[in-house]
């Protein structure tokens, strides 16, 4: 994965203050790249560690160049300051990395319609109204991606029951990926999905899960900011519409030894994956 280069690049990420998000941006940064980070964490939340203020400091550290812009993606406005940073700042916008989601796993009796309409809300409408905002620097770019963190999907029916409300908002941000490949297709827009094939070690999930042992068993962040380097890299155009695991993308990048990343537990496969870890 060193050998991508992305000097001269500029992404906009949802989130990206902390977890798979910051994992990835850290990945860009060491590579040159430039980076906008639209995301709420302002202050210190005693309960996950980390701001944007601390992640972008750790990025500009890292050789990369990066702004911070304090918003929320349900905001239009927020994220039009967002863009206008990327443009003022870097010229232009290349890669957009959809990442910003809120997670409830409650069976649908349990779930709050106050949850569901913010799971909806962020994750869906908030992928929609980034990468739409970020059309017209895309069309424009050399090598314009749009890589959105979400599932495949998978209509088993053991999926689509366990947790419908977060089904929708998951699949909801699919859909929207899968439907900005097939518009652009003839635009040089390569829109993907990427997604673990294991529960990944963050905080959030941490907190989620606390007492379950398959957090212990779980891969590190860093398995899916090399898979997200490895399609970020690819020019763009070559491949679009694609929903894809981490560990294929790297399969398909010519590794196949996954141990550095950790998460050897069968209990670590991850929502909506049926394969079994590698």
């Amino acid at each position: 994965m060193d050998d991508k280069n992305f000097r001269g690049r500029t992404a906009i990420m949802s989130g990206g203050s902390r977890g798979i998000g910051l994992a990835i941006a850290r990945a860009i940064a060491r590579r040159g790249g430039n980076i906008v980070l639209l995301a709420k964490t302002d202050t210190p939340d005693p309960r996950l560690p980390g701001t944007i203020h601390t992640a972008v400091d750790e990025l500009n550290e890292l050789g990369g160049h990066a702004v911070p812009v304090v918003g929320d993606v349900r905001n239009d406005d927020d994220i039009a300051h967002a863009v206008d940073a990327a443009v003022e700042h870097f010229g232009g916008i290349d890669i957009v990395v959809n990442n910003a989601s809120v997670l409830d796993i409650s069976k649908t009796e349990d779930l709050a319609m106050k949850r569901f309409d913010l799971m909806q809300q962020v994750n869906v409408r908030g992928t929609f109204a980034l990468t739409r905002a970020c059309l017209p620097y895309l069309r424009v770019s050399a090598n314009a991606h749009v890589l959105t963190l979400s599932p495949p999907l998978n209509f088993s029916p053991h999926w689509l029951g366990a947790h419908p409300g977060y089904m929708l908002a998951k699949y909801g941000m699919t859909l929207a990926a899968l439907g900005i490949a097939a518009e652009y297709s003839g635009a040089s827009i390569s829109s993907n999905c990427l997604w673990p094939e294991t529960m990944i070690a963050t905080a959030a999930v941490g907190n989620l899960l606390r007492g379950d042992d398959s957090i212990d068993h779980s891969r590190s962040p860093e398995i899916m900011a090399d898979a997200a380097v490895e399609i970020l890299g690819r020019p763009a155009g070559t491949e679009s519409g694609r929903t894809v695991l981490d560990v294929d993308v790297l399969r398909e990048a010519g590794i196949s030894d996954f141990s550095q990343y950790g998460g050897q537990s069968p209990l670590a496969i991850d929502i909506f994956v049926d394969a079994p870890i590698s």
